[in-house]
């Protein structure tokens, strides 16, 4: 009986997931061949794809530079190289990596002169910082995302994967960020960029190698032992040189986010100081933050108690600091403006509960309407009944 379950959980596996009847690795290879070069077209439409994406990194526009990673023609060298370690193919690891670096100089040129003579010059890059600070989960998208696309090309009828994958790995916006960064000499955009760019290439690519694998793309030669161990030690060693940075990189922002949720709890939970002095703003920024208070000035007891309270939440003293803005009121108009918050509150608490028993009423309005049309549809089934009675008798 175990063993006729095993086989049959086998034989349901084997169902969903095997995938040579769906695979054709020779014409992948030949598709993935014929995709490396960037020459006539496809170098133009790199650079106008770039010029696209720059511009939505400018105007902070996420449509725009979804549409300009949907028009590029980015992944093709990079796939190149995965295809070209996995199948032992020196000439075309050579190839690739020739058109992978035409990629990068076409790429870094466009985006660094449209940035060089853009109008536009913003105050809050965002979309541009996001680019700046790769961490462990880029890793995880790229190696993920390629895996998905060497799959796509490998599949005897191709859908739209390629299209997904190449939103979701986005090697495109790093690019025109590292221009960015040259254009307005910010080595901070532009080096964070390229290790985004390089993080999101060699994770493709080592996921296109394991599948090429995987799959048993044909190889082109063999090669001797002693450059296949020499091969894995160098693949090794650039996987760790990368994946280190952007492990300590998520860590690093892992914690920064649960510092500033930690800011957050306390300033929300912990408005009202002391009898006439309240939190009024706070900033995070790292792991230091920084709480504006207004009112009187704290006493030595209540500057302990506060950060003693702060602790339970987990913000070290050293972590915390304080700015107090007198606000220069007497007892008697301080005394007023908090009782004028206290009013505020409660008028909108009346309200709240006004609109919660209008809510009620009308729920108890609509409780009684569907009590009714339930007796109506009892009455109007039992008159069929009878007419249907009366039908059976004649």
């Amino acid at each position: 009986m175990d063993n006729s379950f095993w086989s049959r959980l086998r034989r349901i596996v084997r169902h969903y997931w095997y995938l040579s009847n769906d695979i054709d690795t020779s014409k992948a290879a030949a598709h993935i061949k014929s995709n490396i070069w960037f020459r006539g077209p496809n170098a133009w439409i790199l650079a106008f794809a770039i010029i696209l994406a720059s511009v939505g990194l400018n105007v902070n526009s996420t449509a725009v530079i979804i549409g300009a990673m949907l028009v590029s023609p980015l992944m093709g060298p990079i796939i190149g190289v995965g295809l070209s370690l996995g199948t032992n193919d020196t000439e075309l690891l050579k190839s690739a990596a020739k058109n992978l670096l035409v990629m990068v100089i076409i790429s870094l040129t466009a985006s660094t002169l449209f940035f060089i003579l853009s109008p536009l010059s913003l105050v809050n890059p965002t979309e541009l910082a996001a680019r700046t600070s790769p961490t462990i989960y880029d890793v995880l998208i790229a190696f993920f995302g390629g895996m998905a696309g060497i799959l796509e090309i490998s599949r005897k009828e191709r859908g739209t994967v390629l299209s997904g994958v190449a939103i979701a790995t986005a090697l495109m916006p790093p690019l025109c960020t590292a221009g960015y960064g040259l254009a307005h000499l910010k080595m901070q955009f532009f080096f964070g960029a390229l290790y985004l760019f390089i993080i999101n290439s060699v994770f493709i690519a080592m996921a296109t190698y394991f599948m090429v694998k995987y799959l048993r793309f044909p190889t082109v030669s063999g090669i001797s032992e002693e450059l296949a161990t020499r091969r894995r030690r160098v693949i090794s060693t650039i996987l760790v040189i990368i994946l280190v940075p952007s492990i300590w990189s998520a860590f690093t922002l892992i914690r920064s986010n649960n510092f500033e949720r930690n800011v957050q709890t306390f300033v929300d939970e912990n408005r009202l100081v002391g009898p006439q002095t309240y939190i009024y703003n706070y900033k995070v920024q790292g792991n230091k933050a920084t709480i504006s208070l207004a009112g009187d000035p704290l006493t030595d007891s209540l500057r302990t108690e506060l950060y003693k309270t702060a602790n339970l939440y987990n913000i070290k003293e050293k972590s915390l600091t304080l700015v107090e803005h007198s606000i220069g009121l007497s007892q008697k108009d301080m005394d007023a403006i908090l009782q004028e918050i206290y009013d505020n509150t409660n008028n909108e608490l009346d309200e709240n509960q006004a609109l919660l028993e209008s809510m009620e009423a009308r729920m108890e309005q609509m409780a009684q309407e569907i009590d009714r049309l339930k007796k109506e549809q009892e009455q109007l089934k039992a008159t069929a009944d009878s007419l249907s009675r009366s039908q059976e008798l004649n």
